[in-house]
């Protein structure tokens, strides 16, 4: 059964407090987004700019779903308790 996102926002933030691996994946899926707007504000991105833009998206992927999993298993551990 999918998860709401009320009680994923809940796990989010008790992970955010409790797990280090967590906070770091998160930060760093938020400096990717940062850096993501920086390079499509670019009227004319380069060649390398436009390349970065594809490798930041496929590490934001990347990292959005290790959080993802990270939130289902820590749902999962809290439903056997």
């Amino acid at each position: 059964m999918p998860m709401d996102n009320a009680m994923m926002n809940i796990i989010r933030e008790e992970l955010m407090k409790q797990d280090a691996h967590f906070r770091e994946l998160v930060q760093k899926h938020q400096s990717l987004e940062q850096r993501l707007t920086e390079l499509a504000s670019l009227r004319y991105p380069t060649e390398e700019e436009q390349m970065e833009e594809m490798i930041i998206k496929r590490q934001k992927l990347a990292i959005k779903d290790e959080i993802y999993s990270k939130i289902l298993e820590h749902s999962k551990q809290h439903q056997k308790s």
